[in-house]
């Protein structure tokens, strides 16, 4: 591979995820800093990169100056790959432990700088790498003991692998206390992690691409897990890079008096928000919608917060509903809010538009994915992106958003409904020692729709709307009141009293 013109084409991450970040990988034949505090996933991140090259027929060369090659091994075990093809330099095995007359790493204060160094390119042009990793920083800035000493070593470095056809990348684990901006300045791309510990729930482990000079990679930060088989990058969502066209039309719900409630349906492309207390029907109601594209031939997509697949099912066999044996195909997806990064849950849903073609997605509930955010603050801009994207997908969104109280004065957790193309409004309400269930369009931008309030039925025969409730008022409210109703005029209008 050496050779090369410099700087002409990239070497792959070996991470899918971070080379779409960056447009295809990192420019080769330059040194690169990957930032990023103990445990947070630089080492796991630098073998993927190094593995990639060895796949790619490139040498590869770890050089470890505070782990043993032991260590390294056991890391790459518990991911089930193999360094064999791996030149790794155990830099910090080179001086006896205990002696006074030899250098050691183990005691940086008392080491040459220099000694290191030359052994450090002498290994290197042995070698002669294609990809090197110097993992870490850390052990040469104690060895330096001024800032000015460092920078100058640093520099060299550089210096010495611009004329190698060399793609470096440094580690550095910030033990310097704060961010080593001399670094930063040094290299010519900087890659941070980060991980933040939320009160409940796993870590939360984010990156982002600080620089690369000479091309534009996808700014701000992009979540990421570390699982077996290394990283997995989930990119931030950019609605703008996925337009396409797509056939307009509507989507039907499967029950005539629905359908006739929302004016034939839900477009297309649009979202709609079900909004309700607990029970009032709205998860039932987001269920027919994914049943009946399935039953179209159509794949649909539920994304269930709130509830196992196993409540969701039952909950649908005992209303005599079903979630297969349709020409099309429903994709019941359990998601754990504790555990799930909102960037993977974005990866899951355009994973089930893109891959397995769903025209219909249903999530239940965005109580859920409130509580998925590490920051509420931020729910509205992604949730804002994501319902973008779907709509320029030409899908069918479907949220359910569960509010506080059963009847009286109710509260929403989160005020989205301005973001919604259509806001169906659900409720319960006591009558003559009954309570019903209620079901009104606030909402549908561009079509028109039934001005009225009809009861919902739920049973073991499915869904079913009754007619307009004209002998109440009050029914959303939740304190209905029974008014009388004059025989119809010949307008056709009804007086109410």
């Amino acid at each position: 591979m050496k050779g090369q013109e410099t700087g002409t084409e990239k070497a792959s991450t070996g991470i899918s995820g971070l080379d779409e970040i960056l447009e295809g990988g990192l420019p080769r034949d330059r040194l690169y800093l990957i930032d990023g505090t103990p445990g947070v996933g630089k080492t796991t991140l630098s073998m993927q990169f190094l593995l990639a090259g060895v796949a790619a027929g490139e040498r590869a060369m770890y050089v470890t100056l505070a782990e043993t090659k032991d260590e390294l091994a056991a890391v790459a075990r518990s991911h089930e790959w193999s360094l064999d093809d791996v030149a790794v330099y155990e830099l910090m095995s080179n001086v006896p432990l205990g002696t006074d007359d030899e250098s050691t790493i183990f005691h940086p204060a008392d080491i040459e700088l220099a000694d290191t160094m030359r052994t450090l390119v002498a290994e290197i042009e042995r070698v002669d790498p294609d990809r090197v990793v110097i993992d870490s920083l850390s052990e040469l800035r104690l060895q330096a003991q001024s800032a000015l000493r460092y920078r100058r070593q640093i520099l060299a470095l550089k210096q010495h692998f611009a004329g190698r056809h060399s793609t470096v990348l440094m580690l550095d684990d910030r033990t310097a206390g704060s961010e080593d901006v001399q670094l930063h300045s040094i290299a010519h791309g900087v890659i941070t992690l980060d991980y933040m510990a939320p009160l409940y729930g796993g870590d939360r482990r984010r990156l982002r691409v600080n620089k690369v000079r000479g091309m534009k990679a996808r700014s701000g930060y992009h979540d990421f897990k570390i699982e077996t088989g290394g990283l997995v990058v989930y990119p931030r969502l950019i609605a703008a890079e996925h337009t396409q066209p797509f056939e307009e039309g509507t989507v039907p719900s499967g029950v005539a008096e629905l359908d006739s409630l929302l004016g034939g349906g839900l477009d297309r492309g649009t979202s709609a928000v079900l909004m309700g207390p607990p029970g009032s029907g709205k998860s039932v109601v987001a269920t027919q919608f994914a049943i009946a594209a399935a039953a179209r031939g159509e794949n649909a997509a539920i994304f269930a917060f709130d509830e196992t697949q196993r409540t969701v099912r039952l909950r649908v066999t005992r209303l005599g509903m079903r979630l297969d044996g349709h020409r099309g195909a429903i994709t019941l997806q359990q998601i754990d809010p504790a555990e799930m990064p909102p960037g993977e849950f974005a990866a899951s849903v355009r994973r089930a538009v893109e891959h397995d073609r769903a025209r219909v997605i249903v999530i239940d509930s965005l109580n859920g994915y409130l509580n998925a955010m590490p920051q509420e603050s931020f729910l509205t801009l992604q949730l804002h992106e994501l319902l973008a994207y779907l709509s320029q997908q030409g899908v069918l969104t479907i949220l359910v958003v569960a509010q506080h109280g059963v009847t009286g004065a109710i509260e929403t957790p989160v005020d989205i409904s301005y973001l919604a193309d259509t806001v169906l409004l659900l409720r319960h309400f006591e009558s003559m020692g009954r309570l019903r269930k209620a079901i009104s369009v606030l909402k549908k931008r561009g079509s028109a729709h039934e001005p009225t309030v009809r009861e919902l039925l739920v049973g073991p025969v499915g869904l079913r709307l009754g007619p307009a409730l004209e002998e109440f008022k009050g029914v959303l409210q939740g304190a209905p009141a029974l008014v009388s109703v004059e025989p119809a005029g010949p307008s056709g209008q009804r007086d109410q009293h």
